[in-house]
């Protein structure tokens, strides 16, 4: 449990002022009524007591008196105008209490107070789902590959993943999300020349209603082997029309605006939908892809936020092993768990283990699987007996740090120097080579099971 600090004498600071507010709503659930704690776009925190079906006790009968002047003397700069009120006070108070967006307390989740975080962006990695199935109760994969920093081999892993998958039989999509610094198109292409447009063209012209005949999907000139699989590709930005100038960073300095009715996060869904559509137009089969691999953006950015935390079924996080890794998962990890969405996230990860020297190896990846099982313990539930028993409760989610199906523990890709340098967009056959196949060993057949698993399932490596 998250200590509250005891007053330096200094201001009080963003992440402190949560821990003073909570520690103070909890004060106040114990007297007997119900709290939520809003916290607005600037960090400022109001308390709401709950007295819409019942009077607060005696204890509180002037709490506005008492604790009202407490919370803006504690909290300072981040007490809002209006630091503590009733729900019947409000106007529309069910509004705000009845919110999906309003969690318990993840400190002390048993308790009486729940939190209600209003922010300006990055709202999404606190929503947390996994997509349905298709209305005839088919399946689509999706996979996103994200990376904390760029530079970790994701893009090349994704295109070596494709091929690979599409070697299998499968029907795959592969959909570059890196729109600010696209990449993989041109490696799954593989010679085809790229549609016209791109999913920046689907994001912008859907906008206003005016995306029907775009052309944002082409198939790989890549050949499975076996001639049952598909390799389709959806870049993150297209050609061109010949003589229309392509404005990509006019575009992409809209793609981000909510539109009446739609989000940000219900737009890039719907790009993501309307190019597997397009495979099912396009394709021999006339059949949907049975999976698509979600190349994100790196970093803390909404795209990464839809991507894993809605768009995907899995989620494979790169990483190498050093502190800007951990430090990153870590901040990120910590924003699931006080949003309360540790429990939903938690079994659609894996890490992958990008880059892993030759010698020493099994050093390495001991020590990567030790730092991300520290940071996963964030996500994973105490390993404590239930109050009362001595016996730990069966639902608990509590890994091992050798529990090889656990998020935590790596999927290992090996550090190869021919990778340095390789040009994989004019190279034919270039994941046939022996040290593209070395690299790769482990990585692909696990991440093959794990991405065809059905989601947050027990099976797979």
């Amino acid at each position: 449990m998250t200590l509250v600090p005891e007053p330096a004498g200094g201001p009080v600071r963003f992440a402190e002022a949560r821990l003073l507010a909570l520690a103070l709503a909890h004060e106040l659930a114990a007297v007997g009524v119900d709290v939520l704690a809003v916290r607005d776009v600037q960090g400022r925190f109001t308390l709401i007591v709950d007295d819409r079906n019942r009077q607060v006790p005696p204890a509180l009968e002037n709490l506005e008196e008492i604790y009202g002047p407490r919370v803006a003397r504690d909290l300072g700069p981040y007490a809002a105008d209006r630091p503590l009120m009733r729900a019947s006070g409000l106007f529309s108070a069910g509004v705000l209490l009845d919110s999906e967006r309003a969690v318990a307390d993840p400190e002390r989740p048993a308790g009486r107070v729940r939190v209600l975080d209003n922010t300006v962006v990055g709202e999404d990695w606190a929503h947390v789902s996994t997509p349905a199935a298709e209305a005839d109760g088919t399946r689509t994969h999706r996979t996103a590959l994200y990376g904390f920093k760029g530079g970790v081999g994701r893009s090349t892993a994704t295109a070596v993943l494709a091929r690979h998958l599409a070697d299998k039989g499968h029907i795959v999509l592969v959909v570059d999300l890196d729109l600010e610094s696209p990449g993989v198109g041109p490696i799954v292409a593989a010679g085809a020349e790229l549609p016209p447009h791109g999913i920046i063209d689907q994001l912008v012209e859907a906008a206003i209603g005016n995306d029907e005949g775009l052309e944002h999907v082409v198939r790989s000139a890549y050949m499975p082997r076996g001639g049952r699989g598909e390799l389709w590709l959806a870049p993150a930005r297209g050609q061109g029309t010949p003589g229309i100038p392509y404005a990509y960073v006019d575009k992409l300095n809209r793609v981000y605006a909510d539109v009446p009715g739609a989000g940000f996060s219900d737009r890039l869904e719907q790009a993501v939908r309307a190019c597997e559509d397009a495979v099912v137009r396009n394709g021999d089969s006339g059949r949907r892809p049975d999976i698509v691999l979600l190349d994100s953006r790196a970093g803390i950015h909404d795209i990464a936020a839809v991507t894993i935390s809605r768009l995907c079924d899995l989620a494979l996080l790169f990483g190498t092993d050093n502190a800007q890794t951990w430090q990153g998962y870590g901040d990120l990890f910590a924003a699931w768990l006080s949003s309360g969405q540790a429990p939903a996230i938690r079994e659609k990860l894996r890490m992958v283990a990008s880059m892993v020297p030759d010698s020493p190896q099994d050093a390495y990846l001991r020590s990567f699987r030790e730092h991300a099982w520290e940071c996963f313990s964030l996500l994973y539930d105490d390993d404590v007996p239930a109050s009362g028993t001595n016996e730990l409760d069966p639902d608990l989610f509590s890994p091992s740090l050798e529990d090889e199906s656990a998020p935590h523990h790596p999927v290992p890709i090996l550090f190869e120097p021919g990778l340095v340098g390789l040009d994989a967009v004019t190279v034919p056959g270039w994941q046939d080579r022996a040290f593209v196949q070395a690299a790769y060993q482990d990585f692909l057949p696990t991440a093959t099971l794990l991405i065809t698993a059905d989601p947050q399932s027990s099976k797979g490596p």
